[in-house]
């Protein structure tokens, strides 16, 4: 081939690419590598797909989402102005990205975060610095201080779980006002009541807080997530959809997403659940040697006092149950573990209890 007749790879945008968690096809196996939900979503999720009809898919979806809108605000104590609904939120946070982070000054995120940050702003060419958290993986806020083009970070935080508390996510907004900064709430609903930074939309119109239905009400497989902010911030994300793709939710997910929302029984009582485990496996884990990281999210992060967390990972996986490795520096001694029934939990634990026998 002529270099006349592959020239036009100069011109692909080139990126490298997010990794996603591993889905096992063939054999059963213990899956606690993707933090989903290990219980089915609400009954009425069920009931509401099983309600479509040949029309609802002959005809485009309703392109703002009301039904689902409402269902949101409602459940949040908002009004529907102040929603943005997405296929999940990682269309959520890409659209935000694209939207607010145009000014051309770097913008902020820990060196230890959801690895999807620097994808989208390599994608879109913003450019970024990465804030190194301190020895126990916590934002350090002054860092968050100086000039920038906006700030995102997780809290509770990915992959380690731990949660920033209300007054730290104050210090950085008063800050930095002049910015859009984001928090992305995927895992807000495994924390203690009142961890959310809702309660700070009124004092800042510029911020943004992004969750999802894909963890806590079990919704990974239709992709439904939102965004909570002044209306100007949702005018604005509006307008950039619209530009990009009018049909971004289709009527499927419109309707499992609102069903779900509106079943606030379901959702206390598998959070309930998922805390419970959670708990439980972090006593249990530290009784057979392991660092257990104070996570309020629905996984544990964790490393052994002796084992490599590579060895653990490599066993675990010859013996079907899978966990996330992520072979980056600070963290590649570290097993994410997400937490399952108490069933999974238990056959975890027995494997590892016999694994490190002696060891």
């Amino acid at each position: 081939m002529s270099l006349a007749e592959s020239s036009w790879e100069n011109n692909v945008r080139r990126v490298i690419p997010y990794t996603p968690g591993e889905q096992p096809k063939g054999k059963p196996v213990i899956k606690l590598n993707t933090n989903e939900n290990p219980y089915p979503p609400s009954p009425r999720v069920l009931e509401a797909i099983a309600s479509l009809d040949g029309e609802s898919l002959r005809r485009y979806p309703d392109p703002t989402a009301e039904d689902l809108v409402r269902s949101i605000a409602k459940e949040c104590g908002l009004d529907p102005g102040s929603v943005f609904p997405g296929v999940g939120s990682d269309d959520v946070l890409a659209m935000s990205f694209l939207t607010f982070f145009a000014s051309g000054r770097p913008i902020l995120f820990p060196d230890i975060t959801y690895s999807f940050y620097d994808v989208w702003a390599d994608l879109f060419r913003i450019p970024y610095e990465q804030k190194k958290l301190d020895p126990e993986f916590r934002i350090i806020p002054r860092d968050y201080f100086p000039e920038n083009g906006g700030i995102v970070f997780p809290n509770p935080n990915a992959p380690t779980g731990v949660l920033l508390p209300l007054e730290t996510i104050r210090q950085i907004l008063e800050r930095n006002r002049d910015v859009v900064v984001i928090i992305d709430e995927a895992y807000i609903d495994f924390a203690p009541a009142g961890s959310s930074a809702q309660s700070l939309l009124p004092e800042f119109e510029n911020l943004l807080l992004v969750r999802t239905l894909s963890k806590s009400r079990a919704l990974a497989g239709m992709r439904v997530g939102y965004a909570l902010g002044a209306p100007k911030l949702i005018r604005y994300l509006n307008d950039a959809k619209y530009a990009f793709n009018s049909y971004t939710m289709n009527a499927a997910a419109i309707r499992a997403g609102r069903a779900a929302m509106e079943d606030g029984e379901w959702f206390r009582e598998t959070i309930g659940k998922i805390v419970k485990t959670r708990e439980a496996s972090k006593e249990r884990m530290r009784e057979l040697g392991f660092r257990v990281l104070d996570s309020q999210s629905n996984f544990l992060f964790v490393t052994h006092r002796s084992v490599p967390a590579r060895e653990l990972f490599q066993a675990l996986r010859q013996n079907q149950i899978i966990v996330r490795y992520f072979d980056r520096p600070r963290i590649d001694n570290y097993l994410r573990i997400t937490v399952g029934t108490d069933e999974e939990m238990d056959a975890l634990i027995r494997f590892l209890t016999d694994y490190l026998k002696d060891r």
